[in-house]
């Protein structure tokens, strides 16, 4: 079965974030106040080939380990969409 994955990467706690301060600092100055944290991250989507939603996310996972995610400054989080045949 093919699972549609939905990858959510994003600098962890503590690491610096000058692009989503930069776009912040934007929109606070256009007047959202209500604005309290801003985050900027990385959406990728993947379709994988598997045989269960468990072996398609661990997968995702190794590739996040070997190639899309720097685990020093990065964390992410996998979310798998339903399986098409």
């Amino acid at each position: 079965m093919t699972y549609g994955i939905r990858l959510l990467v994003f600098l962890k706690e503590g690491v610096l974030d000058t692009q989503g301060k930069t776009v912040a600092a934007s929109l606070k100055g256009m007047g959202y106040d209500c604005l309290k944290n801003l985050r900027v991250g990385k959406y990728i989507h993947l379709d994988v080939e598997a045989a269960s939603e468990a072996e398609a996310a661990a997968q995702v996972e190794k590739m996040c380990d070997d190639l899309l995610v720097n685990d020093i400054i990065e964390e992410f989080k996998i979310e798998i969409e339903a399986a098409r045949v």
